[in-house]
């Protein structure tokens, strides 16, 4: 890794904190990972200011990782003071989903940025997929899995969310509203779930990372800490702002704009990283 003159590591400051305002602004409005903003900003960020090089999609989806453990604690917290969450569905996939955090971690230490790259941008198109076509109230099967089915469903979960640097909220929250349980608690308890795959894939990225070449400036494994830091700070205070404006927007409207936007931002991502 080698340092950035002040000019650029302000801009690249700049860039953090408008990738962390416009993530946590999305987050609020959707109920989807501010990943889903955040990794293709910071990532785009590292590629234009020409800092890093090989590893800077991975550190973009390890920095988005790390700012999970703070937006989901606190929405957790939140959901949790209201009463939303299913506490016996949080306690008995949590496990694994964080194992399966760990795994897609792993896979994605050993992936090249190609091959991730082509992960990210088929997992963000189911994402605008879901948004954008499948009914808000669209049921799959009466209830949860449980045995096999919990454990498989779960890592999966897991895995991919690690993979793309996004928490519980897009297909945890997505396969609890599939499977009959009501739209708010699903977005509550799939918050633990982000907790979850936040913490482990986390330190999975920094592990698996450690010694990678092609970083950007300061980053500890494939998480780079001040990129972290900054939109921690930012998508948990502007969240907030995001949920308020949601209930004065046509959400129909917004839901169908925002798959587009994602569906342009995963072709974007595929192409730079080919």
């Amino acid at each position: 890794m080698t340092a950035l003159p002040l000019a650029d590591l302000l801009l690249l400051l700049a860039a953090l904190t408008a990738a962390g305002l416009v993530g946590g602004l999305i987050a609020g409005l959707f109920g989807v990972g501010g990943g889903t903003v955040i990794v293709p900003a910071v990532f785009y960020a590292f590629e234009v200011l020409g800092v890093g090089g090989e590893g800077n999609l991975h550190t973009a989806i390890g920095t988005s990782l790390l700012t999970i453990v703070a937006t989901s604690w606190r929405s957790l917290k939140a959901h949790r003071a209201h009463g939303a969450v299913d506490e016996i569905v949080l306690r008995t996939w949590t496990p694994w989903v964080a194992f399966g955090g760990l795994l897609g971690a792993a896979a994605a230490g050993v992936a090249s940025m190609e091959g991730l790259a082509l992960v990210y941008g088929v997992c963000l198109a189911l994402v605008a997929a879901q948004l954008g076509l499948m009914p808000e109230r669209y049921v799959l099967r009466p209830d949860l899995p449980t045995g096999w089915g919990r454990r498989v469903v779960g890592t999966a979960i897991g895995g991919l969310s690690a993979m793309m640097g996004i928490g519980g909220g897009s297909f945890g929250g997505m396969t609890m509203t599939l499977c009959g349980r009501p739209i708010h608690q699903a977005v509550a308890t799939a918050s633990g779930f982000g907790l979850a795959i936040g913490a482990t894939a986390t330190l999975g990225f920094v592990v698996f990372g450690w010694n990678a070449a092609g970083r950007p400036p300061l980053s500890l494994g494939y998480v780079n800490v001040p990129g972290a830091v900054v939109m921690a700070v930012l998508t948990t205070t502007v969240a907030p702002w995001g949920a308020k404006l949601a209930h004065s927007l046509d959400r129909r409207v917004l839901r169908k704009a925002f798959a587009i936007w994602l569906l342009i931002t995963a072709a974007l991502v595929v192409v730079k990283a080919l």
